[in-house]
């Protein structure tokens, strides 16, 4: 077959799967042939052995995600190494560290911590704006702590970014200013596409039988261990649920945020 004929094929075998399925197909042919998407359209008429690349489609067909796939994820400015057993980082976390950037630099920040690691990718981001930033990154799971190490030797940032393994910030002792996390925080009978439950790490997604259990432990813990500033992700529907319990704990003050389609997506939290 032909890269064009391939592609066609391609396209209607995912069509009832993804958005975009022209696209995807296109991403997965070139990472089969180790080329850009203009080669394939350079190249249209050349035959192509697509033994491989049908494997490939039969597994994005089967909802598994394409970062999965080719075991990449892209972030913000970076590429980051993925792998099942490890969240898939998405374009919403920008926004997440968009807004812990801006507390950093007002603040004069250089010792943060991260709750939930996964691959790596806010740790890493912030180091990259913030050459003087040191942060302790914590996971309770394996996977995520191995994989966000290769990414953090990917961009030579060990001296900035340290692993524990810790159930959220039970292991750090050293005085930080700013907690930042995107934990689990979906409610455990909360019906996911198949793509996200079947695939992903449970552990990573699910935050209890509300969905807001972890949130609220994070609050009281940061709280407690007398750190300022906490940056949070959370769920579409749990700003009312989260401002009664921080007005309950006692603290300076919160803001919450939205995400691009306009739905709530996290809070910022300064403790008095």
């Amino acid at each position: 077959m032909t890269i064009k004929q391939t592609l066609n094929w391609a396209r209607e075998q995912l069509k009832d799967v993804c958005e975009r399925p022209q696209y995807e197909a296109e991403l997965l042919l070139a990472y089969v042939l180790k080329k850009d998407r203009t080669y394939l359209i350079l190249h249209n008429n050349d035959t192509v052995d697509i033994k491989e690349y049908e494997k490939l489609i039969t597994r994005r067909k089967n909802h598994e995600p394409y970062e999965y796939i080719v075991s990449e994820a892209s972030f913000y400015d970076i590429h980051l190494q993925v792998e099942e057993g490890v969240l898939i980082p998405r374009p919403e976390t920008e926004i997440l560290i968009d807004l812990v950037a801006d507390i950093i630099e007002k603040e004069h920040i250089t010792r943060i911590a991260e709750i939930g690691v996964g691959t790596g990718a806010i740790s890493i981001v912030l180091a990259r704006k913030f050459p003087e930033l040191q942060s302790i990154a914590t996971d309770i799971c394996d996977a995520p702590l191995r994989v966000a190490q290769k990414n953090i030797e990917t961009f030579g940032l060990e001296k900035q970014i340290e692993l524990r393994k810790s159930n959220l910030i039970d292991k750090v002792s050293e005085p930080v200013e700013l907690v930042v996390s995107n934990p689990p925080y979906i409610a455990e009978d909360f019906l996911l596409e198949s793509n996200v439950v079947d695939y992903e790490p449970k552990e990573a997604l699910f935050g209890g039988r509300v969905g807001d259990e972890l949130l609220k432990q994070i609050i009281l813990d940061v709280k407690a261990k007398g750190i300022k500033w906490l940056a949070c992700e959370m769920g579409y529907d749990q700003k009312v649920p989260i401002s009664e319990f921080v007005n309950e704990v006692g603290v300076q003050s919160i803001e919450f945020y939205q995400d691009l389609a306009g739905f709530d997506r996290g809070f910022v939290i300064e403790f008095t």
